[in-house]
């Protein structure tokens, strides 16, 4: 009998998109409440949430009486809010508006004395619609959530990996909630020029400080109507001159124009022998595309621990 625990979920946007979109807004009323009660660190790190055991999660917030902590858990399907006061709150996650959603958690909020207040309007989302109004979003489907989380938990562990092989300025291995995308970015150490970008209600100064540093990033991205397919990206900003056209492996993966990133789809690690190695390949070839073409003192940036975890022991996933 093979160990289905080892296989890669599959992931149809097509099939889950409207459960995808519920919960991506959902996701962003959490976020703005981390956002609002974490102190600001650079490149916006206070707003992510992190990939758990179950779920997503804020990990621990400061507020008035200690620390919470609000953790999305999509094997028991239910929203649970913890502070150190010794109070619970939980919230089941089932086909339910946004609206509803957006009501509920503040008057948990509320009960545990955790005071906040968030901009209620989502954030990169063109033509958004404000929280306490939105009832057009209202899917939930349990068995594509699950799938989704168990894709970046997958995800989540080869990116620890490739992590650690770095060290110069690197980022945690983060979720963002505004694109709904698992991200983890390399720096330089070099400063970058003003960022020209703009996202819907996001300040320009929050998309200058983010890439106010030389980088190269790369992610798991679910897809959208636009690319209706999940995708592992890479990009580097400031884009070097020659970086659209270096090598990257494997041969899947492809430079688009439009999106000024590599791109690998999911279905082709999914669909792999060796779908860790695949993901691997890219994420390092990428980086190094953007490396190479920018310069970057890759002598003093990038390190070999493999005689560490020889040694010493490391986490392994056979």
């Amino acid at each position: 009998m093979s160990d289905n625990r080892k296989a890669w979920p599959i992931l149809n946007y097509n099939e889950w998109k409207d459960t995808l979109a519920t919960v991506h807004l959902w996701t962003q009323i959490v976020g703005k409440i981390r956002l609002r009660k974490m102190p600001w660190l650079n490149h916006s790190w206070h707003v992510t949430l992190y990939i758990t055991p179950n779920g997503l999660s804020t990990g621990s917030v400061p507020y008035q009486h200690g620390i919470f902590q609000i953790d999305f858990n999509f094997i028991r399907h239910e929203l649970v809010i913890d502070t150190s006061e010794g109070g619970r709150e939980t919230m089941k996650l089932e086909p339910r508006s946004v609206a509803d959603f957006y009501r509920e958690i503040f008057e948990k909020i509320d009960k545990l004395q955790i005071d906040v207040a968030i901009f209620p309007m989502p954030s990169e989302i063109p033509d958004a619609v404000p929280f306490p109004v939105d009832v057009t979003h209202h899917t939930y489907n349990e068995t594509q959530m699950l799938a989704c989380w168990q894709a970046m938990v997958k995800i989540y562990n080869v990116f620890v990996r490739f992590r650690s092989r770095f060290t110069g300025k690197v980022s945690p291995v983060h979720f963002f909630w505004g694109a709904f995308d698992l991200a983890v970015t390399r720096f330089s150490g070099r400063t970058a020029p003003v960022h020209q970008g703009e996202a819907p209600n996001m300040p320009a100064a929050v998309m200058q400080e983010a890439y106010s540093k030389e980088v190269s990033s790369c992610g798991f991205w679910p897809g959208s109507d636009q690319y209706p397919q999940a995708a592992f990206y890479s990009y580097a900003y400031p884009p070097p001159e020659s970086f659209a056209t270096q090598p990257v492996r494997p041969k899947d993966a492809f430079y688009s124009p439009e999106m000024g990133e590599f791109l690998l789809n999911y279905d082709v690690v999914q669909q792999s022998a060796d779908p860790e190695g695949a993901l691997t390949e890219f994420l390092e070839s990428t980086y190094e595309a953007a490396a190479n073409s920018a310069r970057w003192d890759r002598h003093d940036l990038e390190c070999d621990l493999s005689s560490y975890e020889h040694k010493y022991g490391c986490f392994r996933d056979s």
